[in-house]
């Protein structure tokens, strides 16, 4: 629930920026999903900081030497012993 609290703000801006400030720009992203739809994803599976670490990463390697293609948001990794 905390963790919900403390990325929202985030989440927020990042939509903000897909609403308002993408549709002005050409389409750039060379990933699916988008670098932006990481960001929402990254933060909302794994938190503030290491999802804004995986999205951060995903969106500096974002240029025309870098990768492309299919890359989605690494599951978390289960925190306990069956």
């Amino acid at each position: 629930m905390f963790s919900k609290i403390i990325t929202f703000p985030f989440i927020v801006l990042v939509r903000f920026y897909q609403l308002v400030i993408s549709p002005l720009m050409p389409a750039a992203c060379r990933f699916t999903p988008t670098c932006s739809a990481y960001m929402i994803e990254a933060l909302k599976i794994h938190g503030l900081f290491y999802g804004g670490y995986l999205g951060i990463k995903r969106i500096l390697s974002c240029h025309p030497w870098g990768k492309s293609g299919y890359d989605p948001v690494p599951e978390k990794k289960c925190d306990h012993k069956h």
